[in-house]
């Protein structure tokens, strides 16, 4: 059994990949209590300390706010420490599995979906950060996976905290009565993680390369909301008074940063539509029958 060593271990999708992987691999995990992101030499001690067959590098600062106020700071987490990784993968002659991102397209001028082979463009410090690691690990490591995700959805259940999804976002806007501005000028991909998670096993065979996890979306992040709040049993009057369309985001330029899985899809490895993540997602965690 191959024991993976996981940065980033307590958060979503380190947490869920090893909840759905934990008989296939031995885990060993890192935390911020195991090496300070903020100091390469602390993450290559702790890594390096470590006995492992594949490092599954989900550890980064992926608050855009933030990466764009402190990037010298995030330039260290997001950067030199992955460069400090890299070493040490290259030292063990371990494989690589590295968390990218859809932000690396945000700056485009044409639209998505986008192939694995897209040039790369990013406006914010967060995607130019993930595009310098992705430069940085095809240079130097012969044996690494690049896996760029869309934004990963899901809830959250004992043990594992989801990170901030539309799902979560139209939940709190219903619950609460809030009325709660959607992006028009924005079209995103949006997939469950959980098929992610249950699908680990076989990303970790995967041929080194860079590959793209999406599920399909054709809708505005307004119109996703949208649909969500209908699924979840919203009346056409409560989600004309609450999903409200921001048109002023984005006005200068639409965004389009989709992401095209059908590399993956060729492979075997299987995602879905938008529509049917969003019922599956209902149905799992019992906000929806079927």
């Amino acid at each position: 059994m191959k024991t993976i060593l996981v940065t980033g271990a307590n958060g979503y999708i380190a947490s869920l990949v090893r909840a759905y992987q934990k008989d296939n691999f031995n885990w060993i995990c890192m935390t911020r209590k195991d090496a300070d992101l903020t100091n390469p030499e602390d993450v290559k001690k702790f890594v390096a300390s470590q006995d492992f067959d594949i490092c599954f590098h989900t550890a980064a600062n992926a608050t855009t706010a933030f990466c764009n106020e402190h990037p010298d700071l995030v330039h260290k987490i997001n950067v030199e420490s992955t460069q400090a990784i890299i070493d040490c993968c290259k030292e063990k002659g371990a494989k690589l599995i590295f968390c990218s991102t859809e932000q690396a397209f945000n700056g485009k001028e044409n639209c998505g979906p986008f192939k694995e082979d897209e040039p790369l463009s990013a406006v914010t410090v967060y995607g130019q950060n993930k595009i310098e690691c992705e430069e940085l690990i095809q240079k130097q490591l012969d044996d690494a996976i690049i896996l760029r995700f869309t934004w990963m959805m899901g809830l959250s259940y004992p043990g594992i905290k989801a990170s901030p999804s539309i799902i979560k976002n139209v939940m709190n806007a219903l619950i609460n009565h809030t009325p709660t501005l959607f992006t028009v000028n924005e079209k995103r991909g949006m997939t469950y993680a959980k098929h992610l998670a249950t699908q680990f096993d076989k990303i970790t065979e995967l041929e080194p390369g860079i590959y793209h996890v999406a599920s399909k979306n054709t809708m505005t992040t307004y119109e996703s909301a949208k649909y969500v709040a209908k699924a979840l049993g919203a009346s056409d009057e409560l989600i004309e008074e609450i999903i409200l369309p921001n048109n002023e985001r984005y006005q200068d330029r639409f965004r389009d940063y989709r992401l095209d899985s059908e590399k993956l899809e060729s492979l075997g490895i299987h995602f879905a539509t938008f529509e049917e993540d969003v019922n599956e997602i209902l149905m799992d965690f019992g906000w929806k029958k079927s």
